[in-house]
């Protein structure tokens, strides 16, 4: 018997005062039995550093060739699609050859460290790759958040971003490990 999705419902607010984009989402997210709590707040992190109309939450590790996070044109034509974890170099090459640009956001601390070192030659390869790495420290505070309902406030300003329930505070500095060349 196939376990259910947990549905967390999300009313994020982003202050992205380096895009000058400000706006409420209210988001359902449904968290697969496999997925950890620490993992779908960075979901969430990657939607708030990307959000725009269209933008949206794919079947992830339901699916194999969906995004976890995608943004599509009026055409149907992949603008944007954006990995969790740590992938696979063939998973991120198909993404690349189906999206204008592609982020993978990494974390998981030296696990993380461990898989760059190993994937860093073999992805320098795409134009269109950019590559996140999220402090563990932070990830983990961040699935402290995690609620069923939750409204949670965004804020981005110089790099930077500011996650906060009200109650608790999360200061996350993304680290830059590889920029598209392709924009």
């Amino acid at each position: 018997m196939a376990l259910n999705a947990t549905i967390f419902k999300v009313e994020l607010t982003i202050t992205d005062m380096d895009r000058a984009y400000y706006a409420t989402h209210p988001l359902v997210l449904a968290r697969h039995p496999s997925e950890t709590d620490e993992r779908m707040m960075v979901r969430l992190v990657a939607f708030a550093r990307h959000a725009q109309d269209n933008l949206s939450f794919g079947r992830g590790l339901s699916a194999e060739d969906e995004a976890d996070i995608v943004l599509t044109d009026l055409t149907g034509a992949i603008s944007l699609w954006i990995e969790i974890g740590l992938p696979d170099e063939k998973t991120v090459r198909r993404a690349c050859g189906k999206a204008d640009q592609v982020y993978v956001y990494a974390y998981g601390g030296h696990t993380a460290e461990r898989w760059w070192q190993q994937s860093a030659s073999a992805l320098a390869k795409p134009s269109n790759l950019s590559v996140i790495a999220l402090p563990a420290q932070s990830t983990r505070e961040l699935a402290a958040l995690a609620q069923r309902n939750m409204q949670i406030q965004c804020t981005i300003q110089d790099g930077t971003i500011w996650f906060t329930d009200g109650h608790q505070t999360v200061e996350i500095t993304p680290a830059i490990l590889q920029t598209a060349r392709k924009y």
